[in-house]
């Protein structure tokens, strides 16, 4: 299936997620594999943890399952929180692969179609999303939400802040 070009609205939402994934990247950037591993939150994440659950549940899930309907992504969906323990460079590599997954898809999708699958209650226990720029605003939404959750573990790590204004 082949869009054509996007309109400004859907250009703009693109760009905004393509900052937020590199909000997130440049949390990460240059922690030491320990800092990566680091327990700070009482709920128990690391950064590496946090970093599989953006590849896993939010760009392969949503891009590679849901809008694209890819049998092989649905396959394999799991929980990113509950993925094998990995290197943090290893999950920064793993986040970057399933980013470039889901440009794949965001290049050939109509963002005014059905998604391709629609993923059982128990799998996902919401209304379904209508369209494919309701899934790009969710993945979005949810890469903001944890970019704001690694600055605050960076700051508690090292002291860097990405933009405190105060």
């Amino acid at each position: 299936m082949s869009r054509g070009l996007l309109n400004m609205g859907d250009a703009q939402l693109l760009a905004q997620l393509a900052n937020e994934r590199q909000h997130v990247l440049r949390a990460v950037d240059g922690l030491a594999e320990d800092a990566m591993h680091r327990v700070i939150v009482p709920s128990g994440w690391t950064i590496t943890r946090l970093l599989n659950h953006l590849a896993y549940d939010d760009e392969r899930f949503w891009s590679s399952a849901v809008l694209s309907g890819d049998v092989r992504a649905i396959e394999a969906l799991h929980d990113g929180w509950a993925s094998d323990p990995m290197t943090g460079a290893e999950a920064i590599e793993t986040y970057k692969r399933e980013i470039a997954r889901s440009d794949e898809v965001l290049r050939r999708i109509d963002f005014d179609a059905l998604p391709r699958w629609r993923p059982p209650a128990s799998v996902f226990e919401a209304p379904p999303l209508p369209n494919g720029r309701e899934v790009v605003f969710r993945v979005l939404a949810e890469t903001s939400v944890h970019a704001g959750h690694l600055d605050i573990m960076r700051e508690l790590i090292d002291g860097h802040q990405n933009l405190v204004v105060g």
